[in-house]
């Protein structure tokens, strides 16, 4: 079986002027997760090299199989006035291999940030906070929100539960009051300088990464 071809062409500068591998030189690799359209014209998606030439339900696939059932995160997003960090948590929720990303509220919401990695997740839409309370409860998960508000608890010192629903609010709001009163508890991230809060992507990753470092993969 031969290598893929590397598509890494240069300018005279020296830089790269392409991402990712050109078509598969050789026999082709034999097995469903392959996809022919990837192999012959090369795969530039931003994706793991283990990953290469996949089908994209191939890797969703893999993903759901490699995750602990002892061990589960989702994550839930309200959405009320279209907030354009939810492509960006959506990305890093694929990068920490999330069982779900959960929509609150306006179920169309901007992909751009998600740079398509919402199509290797399962993305489920609620309309309001009991929605998404009801299907928690029904799946023995609880909601742990995520905002600098009165009575909420640091995370750095809390032990997040191995399997629960991680909430964030909007950007500019935070945790609606509705929401906040659904969680079980409500954490936030300690600062030390002069701004109110975080950016919603930035807390995101950073509750998402205190998490699997109290639960990381087996």
């Amino acid at each position: 079986m031969s290598e893929p071809a590397s598509a890494a062409a240069t300018d005279s500068r020296g830089h790269d002027e392409s991402v990712g591998v050109g078509p598969w030189l050789g026999e082709w690799p034999d097995g469903p997760q392959w996809d022919p359209e990837l192999l012959e014209h090369g795969d530039r998606r931003n994706v793991v090299d283990e990953f290469r030439y996949w089908s994209v339900a191939a890797i969703a696939a893999e993903l759901d199989a490699r995750r602990d059932p002892a061990r589960v995160l989702h994550v839930a997003i309200e959405n009320w006035a279209h907030d354009f960090n939810i492509g960006s948590v959506v990305r890093t929720a694929n990068a920490y291999n999330v069982a779900g990303v959960h929509i609150v509220g306006r179920r169309r919401w901007n992909r751009r940030g998600a740079m398509v990695t919402d199509r290797y997740l399962h993305v489920h839409h609620h309309s309001d906070a009991a929605a998404l309370a009801a299907w928690a409860e029904a799946e023995g998960l609880p909601l742990v929100g995520v905002d600098n508000v009165p009575g909420s608890r640091p995370v750095e010192g809390y032990a997040l539960p191995p399997r629960c629903v991680l909430v964030l609010g909007q950007e500019s709001t935070g945790l609606t009051p509705a929401m906040q009163a659904a969680c079980d508890v409500v954490v936030h991230i300690t600062q030390y300088g002069s701004t109110r809060s975080l950016n919603a992507g930035a807390a995101a990753a950073i509750a998402m990464y205190a998490w699997s470092h109290h639960h990381p993969p087996r």
